[in-house]
């Protein structure tokens, strides 16, 4: 695991092909969160696949949500698929509540929408 950035209770790991965020996130750190996840995805593969993993961010934030779409785009961009984006409660409810979650590829969708045996 290697740290990509640290500051005022906000940190951003790499472990292998997935980007980890913890903490208390908000405007004031976003845009520097953002940098640092940004110089993760230009040094990873074109075509190969990430995941990201929010459920360490403690509390609703729109900012969070903005990192993540910012991730995505970014993503997109680089011609990197994104497996999973995994959420901590308050940010599912925030992004329930914001008709966003159609937008990010989660676990809990991806399997809700596979065909039952």
């Amino acid at each position: 695991m290697s740290q990509l950035f640290e500051a005022q209770g906000v940190r951003l790991e790499a472990r292998q092909s997935c980007l980890l965020a913890s903490g208390d996130l908000g405007f004031s750190v976003a845009a520097s969160l953002a940098a640092a996840g940004h110089r993760w995805l230009e040094q990873q593969p074109a075509h190969s696949a990430i995941s990201i993993d929010m459920r360490g961010i403690d509390r609703v934030s729109s900012a969070a949500l903005s990192v993540v779409l910012e991730w995505l785009r970014g993503a997109r961009r680089a011609g990197i698929a994104i497996e999973d984006v995994a959420l901590s409660t308050p940010l599912k409810r925030l992004t329930d509540l914001a008709g966003l979650d159609g937008l990010l590829p989660t676990n809990d969708r991806l399997s809700a929408n596979k065909p039952s045996d």
